[in-house]
C-alpha cells in the first residue's frame, strides 16, 4: 500500500472502523486520562467495592503509555449492541441486561481490532498497534469523550445524540501520529436527572459519582460475596447487570437497532428461566455459559442471583428449586435460598415447608455461614 499522510491514514482507519461495523470512530492523543485525578478521592471512598484490581492499577490508569509503550495516539470506537426490547419476565424468569444475551462481546470486537490492527500494519509496518476493549487500564470513557465520540452522562456512562449509551467502547493505541478530532465539550444532560432517581438501590452518591457497592450491575456480576440484605429487594428481577438508569434516559429512546447477528438474544435469554439453573453442576454450567458474558458471575454468582429474584418476586413454581439450592455445595447459594423461601408466606411454601437454613441470615447477609 503506497505511503498515506496523517489525515488520509485517519480517513481510512475510520473507514476500515466503519466497515468492520463500529458506528463512532474519533482520534485523540495520547494524554493523562483527564478524569485521572478524580480517582483516588473515589477509591479512597470505598466506592469500588471488592473492584481491588482498580486500586491496584491506579497508577496504570493515569496514562494510556500503560498499556502501549510510546502510544501517541488513541483511535477510540463504538459498536453499538442494542437489538430486540427486553420481554417481559414472568414468574420464575429474571432479567439479564442486553448486552450480555448473545455472544461474548470481548471476542467479538478484539476480532474486529486485529482487523484493523492488521491494517495499519500494512501501512506501517513497523508500528507499535494494540487493540483493547475493557480489561487493559484505559479509561475508555475519558478518551472517547476527547475524541468527540460523546459526553460523560451524570450516570458515568459515555452518551452520544445519535446512539445514546447502547453501545461497547473500544480502543485502538499506536505510536503514529494521526488526525486529531474535536473533545466533546458540551455535557446533554442538562437539568435531567431521571437516571439519578430511578436507580432502585440509589447507587449515584451524586451526579456523576456512582458508588458500585450499590450498583446492582456491581452486586450481581462482580460481588463475590453475599449481597446485602437491605439491597436485594431493589435488584427486582435483576439476574446480571442491570439497565434501569440507561432505559430512563432520554437520549436511549430513539437510539437505532444494531444488526449485529452475534448480539442478537441467545435462546432462552430474554428473559431466562431461573429454576432450572438450580439443576446445573459446574460442568453444565460451563457448557452452557462458556462462550456467555454471565460464565463472569461464576455458577456460584449466579445462583445467589437466581434465588435473590425468586425471592422479590414470590411464585410457587420455583420451591423446588430453592429447596435443592438449599442442599448447594456453595455456602452462598444455601444462604441466599434460605434467604428467598423466608420472603415466602407460610402458606405458599406448605405447612411443612420451613426453609431449612435460615439461620445463616443471622450474620445480617454480609457472610454465608
Amino acid at each position: 500500500m503506497a505511503a498515506m499522510t496523517t489525515i488520509e491514514l485517519t480517513q481510512h482507519l475510520k473507514a476500515e472502523a466503519a466497515r468492520l461495523g463500529f458506528v463512532l470512530a474519533g482520534v485523540c492523543p495520547a494524554v493523562a486520562a483527564p478524569g485521572s485525578a478524580r480517582w483516588p478521592a473515589w477509591l479512597d471512598a470505598g466506592y469500588g467495592g471488592e473492584m481491588h484490581y482498580l486500586a491496584d492499577r491506579a497508577e496504570a490508569y493515569r496514562h494510556p503509555e500503560s498499556v502501549l509503550e510510546g502510544v501517541r495516539s488513541l483511535l477510540m470506537l463504538a459498536l453499538p449492541y442494542r437489538t430486540a426490547e427486553p420481554a417481559e419476565p414472568g414468574p420464575t424468569t429474571g432479567r439479564v441486561a442486553r448486552y450480555a444475551w448473545g455472544i461474548d462481546y470481548h471476542d467479538l470486537i478484539r476480532a474486529r481490532l486485529q482487523s484493523l490492527q492488521a491494517f495499519v500494519l500494512e501501512v506501517a509496518p513497523h508500528a507499535l498497534v494494540r487493540g483493547t476493549v475493557d480489561t487493559a487500564p484505559l479509561c475508555e470513557r475519558d478518551f472517547a469523550q476527547l475524541a468527540g465520540l460523546g459526553w460523560i452522562g451524570k450516570n458515568t456512562l459515555l452518551l452520544n445524540k445519535q446512539w445514546g449509551s447502547w453501545f461497547f467502547l473500544a480502543a485502538l493505541l499506536t505510536d503514529l501520529e494521526l488526525s486529531y478530532d474535536a473533545p466533546q465539550a458540551v455535557d446533554h444532560c442538562g437539568t435531567c436527572r431521571a437516571c439519578l432517581d430511578a436507580c432502585p438501590t440509589d447507587a449515584f452518591v451524586a451526579p456523576y459519582v456512582l458508588d458500585a457497592r450499590r450498583c446492582i450491575s456491581y452486586l450481581t456480576i462482580e460481588l463475590r460475596e453475599a449481597i446485602p440484605l437491605e439491597l436485594r429487594p431493589g435488584m427486582g428481577e435483576w439476574l446480571f447487570g442491570c439497565e434501569v438508569c440507561q432505559e430512563v434516559c432520554p437520549w436511549n429512546r430513539r437510539a437505532p437497532e444494531s444488526s449485529e447477528a452475534e448480539l442478537q438474544p441467545c435462546e432462552s435469554m430474554n428473559p431466562i428461566e431461573l429454576t432450572e439453573l438450580f439443576d446445573l453442576d459446574e460442568e453444565a454450567f460451563l457448557a452452557r455459559f462458556r462462550s456467555s458474558p454471565l460464565w463472569r458471575a461464576k455458577r456460584r454468582g449466579l445462583l445467589r442471583n437466581a434465588a435473590i429474584v425468586l425471592g422479590n418476586r414470590p411464585a410457587a413454581a420455583a420451591i423446588p428449586a430453592l429447596r435443592r439450592g438449599l442442599r448447594d455445595s456453595e455456602p452462598l447459594v444455601r444462604e441466599a435460598c434460605a434467604w428467598a423461601l423466608a420472603q415466602y408466606p407460610p402458606a405458599l411454601r406448605g405447612a411443612d415447608s420451613s426453609p431449612i437454613g435460615l439461620e445463616t441470615l443471622d450474620n445480617g447477609g454480609k457472610r454465608p455461614v
